[in-house]
């Protein structure tokens, strides 16, 4: 049947295309190009000029320093904060990834002294009084929100905010929003950031509401230059562009287009399989083009791609040797879990790994550290790498022009672009860095083309309205005072400089202000708030519920529908509360405990006038499965991780996620000592069951079980624990 035409509709239809096995080969006009590979000469470290200006500029003002990835920004944050060391000063780093916060952690320690570094995240909390703090970006907008209602103010003088383009993150932008609004304009104000495209924009807002200037230092130059390239379905790498560097005269080079117009350009990412990733790594090897990352669209191709690369070995006996032995010592010290990994062959004999939020958090740091050495090949990874986990290759592997963002495929931002690409080229390990295109269906290479000289995109405001925000802010303000707050607001800055029509500013200051209103409404309709606009005993207390769905926890314990819970029946309920994805789908009933289903009736039952209320009001409620409460009970409750995996149908990195954000929310009824001791004494013994391996047992540390002494001296007892 090879070869023939088939009538259809009138119309002729083709057989469908024969991936066939690449040989390795590369156009005469890259010589040049792949001579330039290699390490360059080792020489004392100067500052370069941004570096040195952005430093001048945080001594008296704010200042927003937007440099490629891996031109030396960290440096400038680290300068300023060891400056602020030896003026006896205070420094608070944030990031937005617990990832990132643990690796400036240790990074810190290293540098200033592991006594003067501490840490603050969802996940850990360490020597918090230390000189230097480094968390995600919450954990500084909840200790703003603890001091404006002490009338206190923040601890430190300096702020140092890393992957400052998240002010435009959908999801999270309003934290970074409400820091740069509370924080007090005594405390200097450093951003760090590789992609924004109206850093002028944000400077001017910020200079407007902090009462100083936002300085802004930009640098254009990468200090790996970034070559791309085209992989032709023959096998052979062609330069993608051609003409000047100037971008308005830079086109696709004349072969790439040629292979476009043809029909070959299909072979190597046909829609209906995965590109020959095997192939592909023997032509990056044949060309010193490894180590690569790979960036794929899905978790289940990252997992495939390692599959295809059987044929990998390592040559070199002695770095066969070092990969082997550093992977034992690393796969030692994370716990039996990691060591169980399906994907551990592969790391240690094809030196090659797969990354993705499916993963364990612990199975990712050994990929992590072992590509950051240059041990590996190649990671298959999706795109959540590329936003601030540091390690970087030689080459940066492009199947796809579109990114999934949660629910749909859109094509690649400039910024995601860039974001991407800025993993290509080591510094200090080369002197030119790659990125390869793929051909296939999910890839247009016109439009990768426009985006490789296309500037970053603008950032915009996420700002909006919730309970915790709402119960927060009147902790220390008026309603009044609060709508003064929403005037300083970056949409409304937008807003006044005539970008009404553009993406993200579109929510207007009088929309704002009548959401509030609608959140204050409502909290004074459940006696959150009395008549005269101030929290009543309930709202002080729920203001510390700094959670997702914060009224409805509230309201369980106002309604005792926590009293007497067990540590796994509470760890169970929580779960349910903080699920975002898993259903009741598949849901094994056999196993799943009465009591618990009888907790779970419960609180449906008990909060069903509150949510009919929220609903009505318009107001997000979220559904409250079985499925996640019966799995954190099981966990809680002994349960092996692998059987507990196969019982619930989820991948590794989910189930880690749902426990460390039910950790999270326990931690918060836990602060409910005085309130209701015997609840959180209850969520203390919750967390003790839950974080343990294969989840950082790191969580709960020592320092968090001193804080807990005063609730044991109570002589709580009748608690089932």
């Amino acid at each position: 049947m090879t070869g023939r035409r088939v009538r259809y509709s009138g119309r002729r239809r083709r057989a469908p295309l024969r991936q066939v096995r690449i040989k390795p080969a590369a156009d005469a006009g890259l010589k040049k190009v792949f001579a330039r590979i290699g390490v360059p000469p080792r020489k004392p470290f100067t500052p370069d000029p941004f570096q040195l200006k952005a430093l001048e500029a945080i001594e008296h003002a704010d200042c927003l320093v937007t440099a490629p990835t891996g031109s030396g920004k960290t440096w400038i944050a680290v300068q300023a904060i060891s400056k602020a060391l030896s003026a006896g000063r205070r420094s608070w780093y944030a990031t937005p990834l617990k990832a990132l916060s643990n690796a400036k952690y240790e990074e810190f320690g290293n540098l200033f002294g592991k006594e003067r570094v501490g840490i603050l995240t969802g996940d850990r909390k360490e020597n918090a009084d230390a000189e230097v703090i480094v968390g995600t970006t919450e954990i500084l907008r909840n200790q703003l929100y603890d001091v404006m209602g002490s009338g206190g103010t923040l601890d430190t003088d300096l702020v140092v905010l890393d992957e400052a383009h998240f002010l435009g993150d959908e999801e999270r932008g309003v934290v970074w929003e409400e820091v740069m609004i509370y924080l007090p304009s005594r405390i200097p104000l450093l951003m760090l950031s590789a992609t924004v495209g109206n850093a002028d924009q944000i400077a001017r807002w910020l200079s407007s509401i902090r009462g100083q200037r936002c300085i802004v230092v930009e640098d254009h130059h990468r200090p790996v230059p970034l070559f791309p390239l085209f992989l032709h379905p023959s096998g052979m790498l062609l330069p993608l562009m051609a003409g000047t560097r100037d971008g308005a005269k830079r086109h696709v080079h004349k072969k790439v287009a040629a292979a476009l117009r043809s029909r070959q350009a299909q072979r190597l990412g046909p829609s209906h399989r995965l590109p020959p990733f095997g192939d592909i790594l023997r032509v990056l090897k044949k060309f010193r083009l490894l180590p690569a990352i790979f960036f794929l669209k899905s978790r289940a191709d990252c997992d495939q791609a390692l599959e295809m690369c059987r044929g990998n070995r390592i040559e070199d006996p002695e770095r066969s040797r070092r990969l082997q032995e550093r992977t034992d010592e690393l796969v030692e010290a994370a716990g039996p879990a990691v060591a169980r990994h399906p994907q551990l062959r592969h790391l240690r004999h094809l030196a090659v790994a797969s990354h993705h939020s499916g993963q364990l958090p612990a199975w990712k740091q050994v990929v992590e550290t072992l590509m950051s050495e240059g041990l590996l090949d190649a990671v298959f990874a999706t795109s959540t790498v590329a936003a601030g986990v540091n390690f970087p290759a030689r080459t940066v592997v492009l199947v796809n022009s579109d990114r999934f963002n949660g629910t749909e495929f859109l094509p690649l931002t400039a910024s995601e672009f860039h974001q991407m690409t800025g993993r290509a080229g080591r510094r200090g390990m080369d002197r030119i860095g790659f990125v390869l295109m793929v051909p296939g269906k999910f890839m247009d290479i016109w439009q990768v083309a426009r985006l490789i000289t296309a500037p970053p995109t603008d950032v915009h405001s996420r700002i909006r309205i919730n309970f915790p925000m709402t119960l927060n802010l009147l902790l220390s303000h008026s309603p009044e005072q609060v709508e003064d707050m929403l005037e300083r607001s970056f949409a409304n800055f937008l807003l006044r400089e005539k970008n009404r029509k553009r993406r993200g500013s579109r929510q207007s200051l009088e929309d704002l202000k009548a959401d509030f209103q609608r959140h204050l409404s409502f909290l004074k309709e459940k006696d959150y708030v009395d008549t005269d606009d101030r929290l009543t005993a309930d709202g002080v207390w729920a203001a510390r519920l700094r959670i997702d769905q914060p009224l409805l926890i509230a309201e369980g314990l106002r309604r005792g529908l926590f009293a007497g819970l067990s540590a796994p029946r509470l760890a169970g309920i929580m779960a349910a509360f903080v699920n975002e994805r898993e259903t009741d789908e598949h849901l094994e009933s056999e196993g799943i405990p009465r009591p618990l289903r009888r907790d779970h009736a419960s609180f449906l039952r008990g909060l069903a006038p509150l949510v009919r209320d929220m609903q009505r009001r318009g107001f997000e409620v979220r559904p409250f499965y079985l499925k996640p409460a019966a799995v954190l009970h099981a966990w809680a409750d002994g349960q092996a991780w692998g059987r507990l995996t196969a019982w619930a149908q989820m991948a590794d990195g989910d189930l880690a996620m749902l426990i460390l954000r039910t950790a999270d929310h326990l931690k918060h009824l836990r602060s409910l000592r005085r309130e209701f001791p015997k609840v959180a004494a209850a969520a203390r013994a919750a967390l003790d069951r839950i974080l343990r391996d294969p989840v950082d047992p790191g969580y709960y540390t020592g320092e968090e079980r001193l804080e807990e002494a005063s609730v044991d001296e109570q002589g709580l007892t009748g608690i089932d624990l």
